[in-house]
């Protein structure tokens, strides 16, 4: 159970990690983003957690938006599994 709740964990923070570099990409090239490769294979990357959650988030939410929610959903997700790992962790050494 730890193993594969460390491979989520690490999978999880790798995508996170993934966000975070399409973000830095698309601040550090002033505009010219669709035409950096770096930035497209990036977005590639990172679609199919996008598409995910624009299938679970209402329509009411922009398409603009949705790559931050995904984010934040991610983001959420590594911190829940911190706590998770924690508590079984705690357990299993009582």
């Amino acid at each position: 159970m730890q193993f594969v709740l460390a491979a989520i964990h690490e999978v999880t923070k790798f995508v996170g990690l993934l966000f975070i570099a399409q973000a830095l990409v698309r601040v550090l090239s002033f505009g010219r983003h669709e035409g950096n490769v770096i930035y497209r294979s990036l977005r590639f990357l990172t679609s199919p957690v996008v598409r995910l959650t624009r299938a679970i988030t209402p329509r009411i939410v922009d398409d603009g938006h949705v790559p931050v929610v995904a984010f934040l959903l991610i983001f959420w997700a590594w911190v829940a599994l911190i706590f998770i790992r924690r508590d079984l962790m705690i357990e299993g050494a009582g």
